[in-house]
Order: C-alpha cells, then sequence, then structure tokens
C-alpha cells in the first residue's frame, strides 16, 4: 500500500483507523528518519486502541508501555541501541503475547527476531507537511 500524508492530523488518522485493523498479537515495524512522523502515527494507534494515557517517545528508555481498552501497546525505540542484548529478550517475549499490540522503530537491530508477519510502515519525509507512506 502506498499514500501520501498532508498533515500531522492526517498521520494521526492514519493511525487511528489502522488500529482498527489489528488483531493482538501484532507487531509494526515503523521505519523513517527523524522527525519523518513515526511516533506521531504511534500516537494515531494508541488513540485507536483506546489508550487514554498521553504517549512520548521512548528514545530514552527503549521502551514505553500503555494499557488501551483491548490491548496494551508497548512501543520500543531502538535509535540509542547498538547491541539489543537483554531487550532482545524482552521484545521475543512481548511480540508473541496476544494482549500486545508492539511498535517498534530503529528495529536494525533485532530484525531477525521479528515475526515474518509482522507489518512494516515506511514513512518519509517529503517537506515541512507531506510524507509518504508504504505499508507493507
Amino acid at each position: 500500500m502506498y499514500m501520501l500524508i498532508h498533515s500531522e492530523q492526517e498521520m494521526l488518522e492514519y493511525g487511528e483507523k489502522f488500529a482498527a485493523t489489528l488483531v493482538a498479537p501484532a507487531v509494526i515495524e515503523l521505519i523513517g528518519d527523524v522527525g519523518a512522523g513515526k511516533t506521531t502515527f504511534t500516537r494515531g494507534l494508541a488513540k485507536g486502541l483506546g489508550v487514554q494515557a498521553e504517549l512520548s517517545s521512548p528514545s530514552f528508555t527503549i521502551s514505553r508501555e500503555y494499557r488501551g481498552e483491548k490491548y496494551t501497546l508497548v512501543h520500543y525505540d531502538f535509535y540509542r541501541l547498538e547491541d539489543p542484548g537483554l531487550m532482545a529478550e524482552d521484545l521475543a517475549e512481548t511480540i508473541y503475547d496476544p494482549n500486545i499490540i508492539t511498535v517498534i522503530e530503529w528495529g536494525q537491530s533485532i530484525k531477525d527476531i521479528l515475526p515474518q508477519n509482522h507489518v512494516t510502515i515506511e514513512i518519509k519525509y517529503i517537506d515541512e507537511n507531506t510524507r509518504e507512506i508504504t505499508q507493507e
């Protein structure tokens, strides 16, 4: 799937609508440069899952967990992690939990752990307001 997003609001709406298609366990790998909109997408996804808490990027904490109405959202950001080590073990447990939707940013270091049926969403920065989305 390919689409263009023309605003932050559209990215939030895309994430929210995408949430309605998910059944746990589900793993979403987000690919994109810093500032592309990965966390914005995840905020929309969280809203769609009924998460009430304010979502923030886990860049410094590596992971954050949020309770939704039906599922728990676990958001990983491996940007600052060169060797996944123990986080790989944590992730391996999380991605198969039937109550968890897992979102992974900067997942190159743990690529071999991801299930074959995970969804990959690539977000490319086009200009200040426009992003190109490719979903596999």
